[in-house]
């Protein structure tokens, strides 16, 4: 499972959200199956439908072994 929290903690280098939708996509093609929204991303450019581009994110970038 990929948690949010975890993406952000593990990557103190990004700045944006578009760093953290990054991860997120990274997430997926490494085999991650489930994203879990466990805290708001606190970057200047988090957009308000921010659970809605992470979730689109992932799961257009999902791993073609499943």
């Amino acid at each position: 499972m990929a948690r949010i929290s975890e993406i952000i903690i593990s990557h103190p280098e990004m700045t944006s959200f578009t760093e953290l939708e990054q991860k997120v996509v990274e997430a997926a093609r490494d085999g991650e199956i489930h994203l879990y929204m466990d805290i708001k991303p606190e970057y200047p450019d988090t957009p308000n439908k921010w659970e809605l581009r992470l979730e689109q994110a992932f799961y257009a970038a999902e791993s073609p072994r499943r």
